[in-house]
């Protein structure tokens, strides 16, 4: 059977289902029967949808310690590759975890834009550019849906910062929301996503669940998208402005507005039930799409799927090649493993390694490799030696690792009999969403972790709770504590994203084992919902000496690798950034084994930018953003050479806070004005940044030996011709940009119009060709207007380093 057949076969199955169905069933099939999941129809052959959240891993329906998922490195790390189809690799690979956990739609990928640095959820978004942000989240989402697997595009639309998310109007030009905010989703709707997410926020007064002329006008009539809305959750927050706004499915169950209340709405004439009918064939044909639709074939079927993918060969490959050298002073970089004694590592981060951001993107991998384990294992003839130098953990750990054995959770009955049992690598307790399979919510009366931990020094150790509820702390059998630990005007539902911390110091000895028990009283109506954690901190000395402890070891060490970054506390969901300083005295720590070793690299371990009073100090700098699980094998690989840190900017990391085009994220009086227009990101840069949009450096050297536009086609091309001037085999990102010839205040001098990734041996010669994106010559003015005149194409590594330029000419 054809395409064009099976296709028509499928809409005529959907529509013999939606005749079978009542207005009350069509209700309740567009609103989560509970958190994640769309309610089966036996009758007409439909089984339950069900959706997770990603990007960089699948969860599943339940947040659990015991159903890891394998975690890939952050989305701006994906866009530092600035290749597309790595891109859709990684998404074959949560296509493929997404089948393995009973998951049909993936949550994801969120292409919101940079537009200030301090955004909260930087990390999970991937540009600041719409262009690079629409190829890479184009290739994402074809990879995921290749499997069989749906996608939700999010947040629609200029859900850009995280300050009153659920009640802020975002006031934007008609021109800039069409030329940036929207130009990712028109991307990638283009290249057949399944699904959109709509935003928290409102735009220009009127809020995105019920935006008639985005939701309905634009993106299902002018765009011609055939996929389903699901609104964010909770997001949705009427029955009758949603339902004529153009959304198509509530989630979650929680606080649901359709249901009986659409029915009454379509009964009263205020909803037309043909508009109910048009939510209905998008859920379905979104059904038939993953599979779920009797008698119909599903998009992809099982043959056609891609080869399986190994998660843990995925996620270190993708961090190898999104890994940014931003410096290499005297070309210390790589290393040479041969020639190396003694390797200094400092930072907490080393040890805990950072590997994705807080929120709705996180899950448990099978595995983490630190910074210092990845470079200890590749370094077996060298001594590794570690100092923590300086803590920037506003919170102490959770208790793991060699101090720490039998590390089990059991939920109880209210009789104290055990319902489950998980053993665990560090004690979490987290179930979201649902609870272990046998396990019956309204059973549930405690959870409880207990632990063995042998001491490997004497002295005043520190224990925390972190989470809330009711809990019970012992120790060696002693009650420490036992009472309530919660922010009484805090939500419950917010505590995953900001929990309490209450921590308690106890006396242990080296080497007795004491046993550790932990336990929550389970609160009523968040059975579903369990979040605590036991954290542990050793005795340790002063901050002072800690530092002055790291600089000995750099000053006798031949290499010092400082590993630096952001905390749970400063990158996630559910709040923006106040300041883009490391937190801690991780400044100082770096500055001071600087001055001790003047081999010394810096890693900087965050998902965005962050500034480097010492940058000017230090050797080497190497942003490696939110790795992934595979973060220290990664690290040793581009450190060592194994690899070249292939990555290059998908933002612009500032010098100075205040250079930044658009800093602040906060609304006056619930209204956030884009007062910039169009000249965000390094389209509105003045100062000179620390590291440009573009940026990174390789092992190698390039010549760019030629740069002319072929018009011949419609659409034109640049070709390039570059060649690896270097002594290694190497990759290069070739970039082109597009600005008017004669400056224009009311156009960015130069826009991203194209890209191109290469790889070269020592003097190999490679030609390259590259269409230029049509809107780099043309603005919005309630249409798609081109400007015809001379412009300035430039060829470059980066946006302030430009190798060759031509000149082009338009007409209309």
């Amino acid at each position: 059977m054809t395409a064009a057949a099976t296709a028509s076969a499928t809409e005529t199955a959907i529509e013999r289902a939606l005749t079978a169905l009542d207005l009350e069933t069509k209700a309740r099939l567009l609103s989560g029967q509970d958190w994640w999941t769309l309610p089966a129809l036996p009758e007409i052959g439909l089984r339950s949808l069900v959706m997770s959240d990603g990007p960089i891993g699948v969860r599943g329906i339940g947040w659990t310690p015991d159903d890891p998922s394998v975690a890939l490195p952050s989305p701006t790390a994906l866009a530092a590759t600035w290749d597309p189809e790595l891109a859709r690799t990684a998404g074959r690979l949560l296509g493929q975890e997404a089948r393995r956990k009973g998951v049909h739609v993936l949550l994801a990928p969120t292409v919101n834009l940079h537009r200030s640095p301090l955004g909260g959820r930087h990390f999970e978004c991937y540009s600041e550019d719409p262009l690079l942000t629409g190829e890479i989240g184009a290739g994402y989402v074809t990879g995921v849906q290749d499997q069989g697997v749906g996608t939700t595009v999010k947040h629609f639309v200029a859900n850009d910062s995280e300050t009153e998310r659920f009640t802020v109007d975002v006031r934007v030009s008609d021109r800039a929301l069409h030329e940036l905010y929207l130009a990712p989703f028109e991307r990638i709707v283009a290249a057949g996503a399944w699904g959109v997410m709509a935003a928290y926020n409102g735009v220009n007064g009127v809020t995105m669940t019920e935006h008639a002329d985005l939701q309905h006008g634009l993106l299902k009539e002018r765009w011609g998208f055939d996929g389903f809305i699901v609104s964010d959750w909770t997001a949705a927050r009427s029955a009758v402005g949603t339902a004529n706004g153009g959304l198509d499915v509530v989630m979650p169950a929680h606080g649901d507005p359709w249901g009986p209340q659409l029915v009454a709405a379509v009964r009263a004439g205020r909803v037309a039930e043909d508009m109910v009918d048009d939510k209905v064939r998008r859920v379905l044909r979104l059904a038939a799409r993953v599979g779920l639709l009797d008698g119909v074939p599903p998009a992809v079927e099982p043959d056609d799927r891609p080869a399986p993918l190994h998660g843990p060969d995925v996620a270190r490959y993708i961090a190898t090649r999104s890994f940014v050298l931003a410096r290499n002073v005297a070309d210390l970089l790589p290393l040479d493993s041969t020639a190396l004694r003694r390797v200094a590592v400092c930072g907490a981060l080393a040890t805990d390694a950072r590997i994705l951001g807080g929120g709705s993107a996180q899950v448990v991998p099978e595995r983490v490799v630190s910074p210092l384990a990845g470079l200890t294992l590749a370094l077996p003839n060298a001594e590794v030696t570690y100092a923590i130098g300086a803590d920037p953990r506003p919170r102490l750990a959770a208790a793991g690792g060699e101090q720490w054995s039998s590390i089990t959770a059991t939920l109880r009955d209210a009789d104290g009999e055990a319902l489950y049992r998980a053993e665990l690598s560090t004690a979490v307790a987290r179930w979201l969403g649902a609870l272990p399979a046998g396990v019956d919510p309204t059973e549930l009366a405690s959870v409880e972790l207990s632990a063995r931990c042998t001491p490997h020094t004497s002295g005043e150790h520190q224990l925390s709770i972190d989470g809330f509820g009711l809990f019970r702390l012992t120790v060696a059998g002693t009650e420490i504590f036992d009472g309530p630990l919660f922010d009484g005007e805090q939500d419950p539902a917010e505590t995953f994203l900001a929990p309490v911390e209450r921590r308690f110091a106890i006396t242990l000895l080296e080497g007795e084992p004491v046993q550790v028990t932990l336990t929550q009283q389970v609160v009523e109506g968040m059975a579903g919902a369990v979040h605590f954690a036991l954290g542990h901190a050793a005795p340790t000395a002063s901050p002072d000496e800690l530092i002055d402890a790291a600089a000995r070891a750099a000053a006798e060490a031949d290499v010092a690798v400082v590993v630096v970054g952001t905390t749970e506390q400063v990158e996630s969901e559910g709040f923006d950034r106040t300041s883009l300083a490391l937190p801690g005295r991780q400044d100082e720590l770096v500055s001071r084994v600087a001055a001790a070793n003047p081999r010394t690299v810096v890693v900087v371990n965050a998902g965005s930018p962050v500034l480097m009073p010492w940058a000017d100090e230090v050797a080497a700098i190497l942003l490696t953003w939110f790795p992934g699980q595979e973060a220290g094998a990664a690290l040793a690989d581009v450190l060592l050479g194994v690899a070249e840190p292939g990555g290059r900017l998908p933002t612009t990391w500032p010098r100075h806070a205040d250079d930044a085009p658009v800093l602040s994220t906060a609304p006056t009086d619930r209204t956030l004005s884009y007062d910039e227009g169009v000249f965000i990101g390094y389209r509105g840069w003045r100062a000179e940044p620390l590291f440009p949009f573009g940026h990174g450096l390789g092992y190698t050297t390039w010549a760019y030996e030629s740069l002319t536009v072929d018009t011949t086609a419609d659409n034109p091309v640049a070709v390039v011709t570059l060649r690896n001037a270097g002594s290694r085999t190497g990759r290069e990102v070739v970039q082109l940009y597009v600005g008017p010839a004669e400056p224009d205040p009311e156009r960015p001098t130069r826009q991203l119009a194209g890209f191109a990734t290469v790889t070269a041996a020592p003097d190999e010669t490679i030609t390259v060709r590259v269409p230029l994106a049509a809107r780099s010559t043309q603005i919005w003015a309630g249409q798609w207007r081109t400007v015809p005149g001379p412009y300035t194409v430039e060829a470059a590594r980066g946006v302030a380093d430009i190798r060759l330029t031509t000149t082009l000419e338009v007409t209309d």
